[in-house]
């Protein structure tokens, strides 16, 4: 029986043992697939499609090794890029015409076009129209742009890579095949490989992955281990674009405004200028727009000319919208190519008839909308301004954000002065205060600083103040030059008292009417904001206007010794 006993409880021990080491393969096959997991590499390719976010015909964009929102579009070879991408990242210049279907450029000596219809040299349209959407052959935006473009739409994964920063690039190398994934991990999608000694970019090093750019168009990472031979290279820029050139005049400017709101007027400037020093450039507020297919009022007079010219004074008819400007919106009369064309063959015509030395754009509350037709008439202004050897000078608000769409940085490359209007902080209609603060000033030259060459900026300066009456609530205001202000101070027996902050003398007076303040400009506050002119070297400045203005004034108000 016992021996019997002892086979059975082998028997049944067999099975146990066979349970046990089941399970303890299982168990091993379990630890060798987790480390397998953590610590062999994946060879999954990646999707592409996924990566790129692209599909068809549509064209990944990379600029500076960012991918972008905005797709372009790869059609028979041709690859295009949105226009409105174009104008924010790369090129502000293309101008489209949404109103006669045209592409306008603006060299420095010529403008160019073209419509759906014109073709490049590969026989492809330069530009496509997509719904609402335009878009411009790459092949045309680098004709005119400094970019480095690296196109790789031949493929079903399509993708474009741009750079326009012109930097020292870190390049490498790899002694063996590796992969390049989409992050930094093993167990990451495989995007390509790059085979051993191949070179590729490096973006970026961490503590074990490198970002990389591979020869075949893809951006990805891959284990610093696999990396060799990295080098430093420059990536100069090789492409010519077109330079702008600009008249300045040998001294600084003295402008002095005249506002001429009838034929009349003319005759007042001899008898006007009499009472000034310094002035070497007069504008005279000749030129009213008056409605949206760019016709204009003219005020101009030959013999005004001819005298101020004997005066060794440069004349800059000013063109303006709003003195008879009722029936005149920016954003129509701008918005058409073939209206400012008309308007500025007109504007070069009466520059030849009066013989004038400048034109000087008076153009305001214009809305954001209106901005980018504005800049463009400037632009295309200035090329026949340059071909006639003619100022042309841009009158702006101080820079402040609801105004930003003036584009003063590009004012300052295509026009030969940008004029901040340094005055107007309180205004008719609005609160009490200073109509030119010191800070205020100040703020406006270095702001506009940012964006224009410090020997373009012009500011201007305002021979006015105002007389401001509060009563039950209501605030009014009328304006005054400076000789009726201290005539008004004088009469009422107002007395002043200086205010550091403002740069400015202060009064105040309370009548029947209600409590009247003044802020004044006279000699004192004139005087510091010249002395900021000069701090900053500008071009000189600008006075608005003749005729406000004390004798005495023309001794502070002086740029050139």
């Amino acid at each position: 029986m016992d021996k019997i006993g002892g086979g059975i409880l082998r028997e049944k021990r067999i099975p146990v043992m066979i349970a046990i080491g089941l399970i303890i393969i299982l168990i091993m096959a379990f630890i060798v697939w987790e480390v397998a997991q953590r610590y062999i590499p994946s060879k999954e390719p990646a999707d592409l499609a996924q990566v790129l976010g692209v599909s068809g015909e549509e064209t990944a964009i990379f600029l500076n090794e960012e991918i972008q929102e905005a797709t372009g579009i790869t059609r028979e070879g041709q690859t295009y890029l949105p226009l409105k991408w174009v104008n924010s990242y790369l090129n502000e210049k293309f101008y489209w015409d949404n109103v006669e279907k045209l592409l306008v450029y603006t060299l420095p000596d010529s403008v160019v076009y073209a419509d759906k219809r014109t073709a490049g040299s590969t026989g492809m349209p330069l530009l496509l129209a997509e719904g609402d959407e335009i878009y411009l052959s790459m092949a045309l935006v680098n004709n005119y742009t400094a970019v480095d473009i690296k196109n790789y739409s031949d493929g079903e994964h399509k993708r474009v890579y741009m750079d326009n920063r012109w930097q020292t690039m870190q390049w490498g190398s790899t002694a063996k095949t590796a992969a390049v994934r989409v992050e930094g991990n093993i167990k990451s999608p495989v995007l390509t490989y790059v085979e051993k000694g191949r070179e590729f970019v490096i973006l970026e090093q961490s503590k074990d992955w490198s970002k990389v750019r591979t020869e075949d168009g893809f951006t990805g990472y891959m284990k610093n281990n696999a990396v060799r031979a990295m080098e430093m290279r420059e990536n100069p820029c090789t492409i010519k674009l077109p330079e702008y050139t600009n008249i300045a005049m040998e001294e600084k400017v003295c402008l002095a405004w005249h506002q001429v709101t009838h034929e009349d007027a003319n005759s007042a400037m001899e008898q006007l200028i009499a009472n000034t020093k310094g002035v070497n450039v007069i504008a005279p507020t000749w030129f009213a727009l008056t409605d949206n297919n760019g016709s204009y009022h003219s005020y101009a007079d030959r013999s005004y000319v001819d005298k101020a010219h004997e005066r060794g004074m440069q004349v800059w008819a000013v063109l303006d919208n709003f003195n008879m400007g009722e029936n005149v919106n920016s954003e129509i009369l701008f918005a058409q190519t073939s209206v400012r064309k008309k308007l500025i063959a007109n504007l070069m015509e009466d520059v030849k008839t009066y013989d004038l030395d400048g034109i000087n754009l008076d153009i305001e509350g214009i809305k954001p909308s209106a901005g980018p037709h504005y800049v463009q008439f400037i632009r295309e202004l200035s090329v026949s301004c340059r071909k006639e050897q003619v100022v042309l000078s841009i009158d702006n608000y101080v820079p402040a954000g609801h105004n930003f769409f003036y584009n003063r940085a590009e004012q300052g490359r295509v026009a030969d002065y940008v004029i901040v209007m340094g005055y107007d902080e309180h205004y008719a209609g609005g609160e009490a205060g200073s109509v030119a603060s010191y800070s205020y000033v100040k703020d406006g030259i270095e702001n506009t600083l940012k964006d224009v060459p410090h020997e373009k900026i012009i500011n201007a300066v305002p021979f006015y103040t105002r007389v401001w009456t509060e009563k039950d609530g209501k605030t009014t205001s009328s304006a005054l030059g400076i000789e009726g202000a201290k005539k008004w101070i004088e009469e009422n027996d107002v007395e002043l008292y200086w205010q550091e902050p403002l740069g400015q003398y202060y009064g105040e007076l309370q009548t029947e009417e209600g409590l009247k303040q003044i802020w004044m400009e006279e000699e004192t506050s004139l005087g510091l904001k010249m002395d900021l002119i000069k701090k900053y070297d500008l071009a000189g400045v600008g006075c608005w206007k003749l005729g406000f203005e004390p004798a005495s004034i023309w001794d502070i108000v002086k740029v050139n010794e």
